[in-house]
């Protein structure tokens, strides 16, 4: 019965998705989108409240009889990103895409709020659909959502991602620690300008920063425990205006991730000491704004189990237990605050071309992947409820 409500579903659910994908909107500008689902809800009978955080907006389908309170979670926000892919469905908007799947993630909350809409007089307990903002830029749209009562009175919490690294058909999690944390840091060298014939006369911060560059690798390999996964990345280093003019000043920009707190504290504290040492050993001064984004997220053992069962036996997917992986999520608020699981679900389909990675210029998912996002979603959640209804009523 749930697959063929599905597939019935399915058409909306890809109309829904590309006029997203043609119409995106960057974190915390989200409010086209926003407002797009509210109608949406509004339409199937969903009371709403919207205005959260910024444009983010909860659904509540409430049951004929008393039961558990499961939240559901999808994203809205589309990166800086200029599409290159040539479709019907490309984005509208020049330097704006959907190319992490945020559209599809928003499609399948409407389509699985749409499914069980259908049956508030045999549904228990609630349903809570939580259309997040601003899940690509720090600090996020989940914090606010929380502190706003997203979670109050919810006993789980389930979300899903399309990721194209896994093949449709296929799905993965992990128990404990998936997706790592995510730091950002900006260095500023202070040196002294002055003629690049004359460098005696001056204090070099572009060699001073490239010289930081070169020792903050060793970070990882020297100073972490080597069965933690960590990664230092510097993604930008910034001097200079001119061949023949020695820099007085130059910014190295990066990003950290790992997945314990200590961990965390020990990269923070040796990317200071090498920045301020390393200047100085260069007659320079560094200063660090180092800022904490989000935590590692962490899902709950025994919400794994159920997807791990739950993906084959009521979703027709093939589980996997998925390594690390350093790419983070703010969805690891919520799963600090209640249990949950957090799913990869495969959308990746090398004979439809797609094979972009997240955050490329041509990525894309197939389609297909949106109607496993929903069955699973739902056998989660009715899973949960079966469970809790067996066990109160023992």
């Amino acid at each position: 019965m749930q697959k063929e409500a599905l597939q019935a579903l399915f058409p909306s659910m890809v109309e829904h998705r590309r006029y997203l994908h043609r119409h995106p909107e960057l974190s915390f500008m989200e409010k086209e989108t926003s407002a797009f689902v509210a109608d949406r809800l509004r339409g199937l009978g969903i009371e709403v409240t919207s205005g959260i955080g910024g444009f983010g907006l909860i659904g509540i389908i409430r049951g004929s009889k008393p039961g558990k309170t499961v939240a559901l979670r999808a994203d809205m926000d589309a990166l800086p990103i200029q599409d290159e892919k040539q479709c019907d469905y490309a984005s509208l908007m020049p330097g704006v895409m959907h190319a992490c799947g945020h559209d599809g993630h928003t499609s399948v909350l409407l389509a699985v709020a749409e499914y069980y809409s259908r049956q508030k007089e045999d549904l228990e307990g609630e349903i809570r659909l939580i259309f997040q903002p601003a899940e690509e830029v720090c600090p996020g749209g989940a914090v606010s959502m929380i502190e706003a009562g997203a979670l109050k009175g919810a006993d789980v919490i389930y979300g899903v991602h399309l990721w194209t690294p896994i093949p449709v058909g296929v799905a993965g999690s992990a128990p404990g620690p998936l997706m790592a944390s995510t730091d950002e840091f900006f260095i500023d060298i202070q040196g002294r300008g002055g003629h690049g014939g004359m460098p005696h006369r001056t204090i070099d911060s572009v060699v001073a920063a490239s010289a930081l560059v070169l020792q903050l690798q060793s970070v990882v390999s020297r100073s972490v425990d080597p069965l933690n996964p960590a990664v230092v990345t510097i993604g930008s280093i910034q001097g200079g205006t001119a061949q023949n003019i020695i820099a007085d000043r130059c910014r190295l920009a990066g990003t950290v991730r790992c997945f314990d707190e200590e961990t965390r504290a020990l990269i923070r504290t040796r990317i200071h000491e090498m920045a301020e040492g390393t200047a100085a050993a260069y007659g320079a001064e560094a200063t660090v704004d180092y800022m904490l984004g989000y935590p590692s997220l962490v899902n709950d053992n025994q919400e794994f189990e159920r997807f791990y069962e739950t993906a084959a036996t009521a979703a027709g997917l093939l589980p996997e237990i998925s390594p690390k992986i350093m790419p983070a999520e703010d969805f690891a608020y919520y799963l600090r605050e209640i249990p949950g699981c957090f799913m990869l679900v495969g959308a990746g389909n090398p004979e439809k071309d797609i094979i972009y990675p997240h955050h490329h210029p041509k990525f894309d998912i197939d389609e297909a992947a949106m109607l496993h996002a929903a069955a699973l979603l739902i056998a989660m959640r009715d899973s949960y409820c079966a469970e809790h209804e067996s066990s109160s009523g023992a």
